[in-house]
């Protein structure tokens, strides 16, 4: 099987997107100096790798699980999202001179783990959740089994990609249900870092958002892109008009104007006449949202202009989205709030050993943490969403058995001996996924849409 490499375009750029093959992907990769991302990590996981390869457990075979104790305050289901990231982050996770030579330099690692980092790769498995699949708390989102020393590394590296991602996603996912069918645009890249902004993109378009602002994530995962003029394009220009035409001139009639930059009602009316009406859309990112829209709606239409359509913007989450729902908007734009989490910037995850097997090998034991609000269950876990007439009742989290017949499995192989399921990578993992939340949140009970605080949707049953 053919390995896969890559190199950055620039210093501190995210790999490629993997092709989609039908063959594994295997995640040894032999360039040394291409992009790697092990030491997108804590030191605490080298120094545990270096203390267990001198005790002689570092070998011992573990399962870990990734799940979160509870959803972020008042919300009814979180959304699964990070999954593509996380397998493409780990085909890219070895350790080459450069990274030696600075644990080393810092007394991280003795000898002996700079040889075994050399030669690091990961041979074990992995389960999840689909990529786009609701979870409750305790769902064991992600699961992963191998030796000790190779699976522990990948704590860090798992949490910060799903926290991040499904907190978003879950964000979005509210914004859709309170857009109610209306597309929305994930416009939020100067509110967050440079690439954590393109992964903000690619969660967002999972849980339903329509298309983003930022062009690194069309390319690196195929979303739909959008955009039109900022306010200082009209500023530039002696007019407001000279500004419309020009940006009429350079993207035609169906292009959206932005309308708020001096007076409204003007503004609407210049539009109007350039386009003899056929204008797409306007925009409008300020004042009394429910007031103007309407206002707009009113005066696009006694203009003639009624297949014109109207854009909001103006730091909406789900909250304001939801307020708008009977006002005459077409479309929303979303910035701060989806990349933040809206309000929530982590989903809470953590990532837990549950069970290693004895010395031997012979049996696996269980193992748990006692503390006393940070309790945790020991064991693998199954896990599977208990259906009535197709509607989700429970989460039923097993840890012992196999899933009943009035059940949907959950967890699902992605990485099986060190390789790769492609089917989760790239643009056709991102698609897979996008569709996957649609038929995941379908099977929730109504109330789950519901945007004020709440109870998770369904209980999860720990047996």
């Amino acid at each position: 099987m053919r390995h896969r490499t890559s190199v950055p375009s620039r210093a501190g750029a995210p790999p490629p997107v993997p092709t989609a093959r039908r063959s594994r992907t295997h995640l040894r990769v032999t360039s040394v100096g291409s992009v790697t991302t092990a030491l997108l990590t804590d030191q605490y996981e080298l120094t545990m790798v270096d203390a267990a390869l001198k005790d002689g457990t570092a070998d011992r075979r573990c399962v870990f699980e990734v799940f979160s104790r509870r959803l972020p305050d008042g919300r009814r289901y979180g959304v699964a999202a990070g999954l593509g990231r996380f397998l493409t982050a780990l085909t890219e996770f070895r350790f080459g001179d450069d990274e030696i030579g600075f644990l080393r330099d810092r007394n991280v690692i003795d000898e002996g783990t700079a040889r075994w980092l050399a030669d690091y790769r990961f041979t074990g498995d992995v389960r999840a959740y689909r990529e786009g699949e609701v979870f409750f708390p305790n769902s064991p989102v992600l699961q992963v089994e191998g030796t000790f020393a190779e699976a522990v590394v990948l704590e860090t590296l798992a949490l910060s990609v799903f926290n991040a991602d499904s907190a978003i996603a879950g964000a979005a996912a509210r914004m859709v249900s309170a857009a109610d069918g209306r597309p929305l645009a994930e416009m939020g890249s100067r509110r967050t870092g440079e690439w954590n902004a393109v992964a903000a993109a690619r969660a967002a378009y999972i849980a339903g958002f329509g298309a983003t602002s930022n062009l690194e994530a069309g390319r690196t995962w195929g979303i739909p892109t959008m955009g039109t003029a900022a306010h200082a394009f009209t500023l530039l220009h002696d007019s407001e008009e000279a500004a419309f035409r020009s940006q009429l001139d350079a993207l035609g009639d169906g292009t959206t104007l932005l309308v708020d930059t001096y007076d409204i009602e003007a503004a609407v009316e210049t539009a109007v006449r350039l386009t003899d009406g056929r204008l797409g859309a306007v925009r409008i990112d300020s004042g009394d949202l429910p007031s103007v829209v309407a206002s707009v709606r009113a005066q696009l239409d006694r203009l003639g202009a009624t297949a014109t359509k109207i854009t909001v913007t103006n730091d909406l989450d789900e909250y304001t989205i939801a307020a708008l729902r009977a006002a005459p908007v077409d479309s929303y734009g979303v910035g701060t709030s989806v990349v933040s989490g809206s309000g929530h910037p982590a989903a809470g995850m953590v990532f837990k050993l549950v069970a290693h097997q004895t010395p031997s090998g012979d049996e696996w034991v269980p193992v748990a943490k006692k503390s006393a609000d940070k309790a945790s269950t020991g064991g693998r876990k199954e896990a599977g969403r208990r259906l009535r007439n197709g509607i989700a009742t429970a989460e039923v989290v097993l840890t012992s058995g196999r899933v009943g017949p009035d059940e949907r499995p959950l967890l699902v192989p992605v990485v099986e001996h060190g390789e790769v399921d492609p089917a989760f990578l790239g643009v056709a993992g991102v698609e897979a996924a996008r569709a996957h939340h649609e038929r995941a949140k379908a099977e929730l009970p109504a109330d789950a849409s519901r945007i004020g605080r709440g109870d998770p949707a369904i209980p999860t049953l720990v047996i």
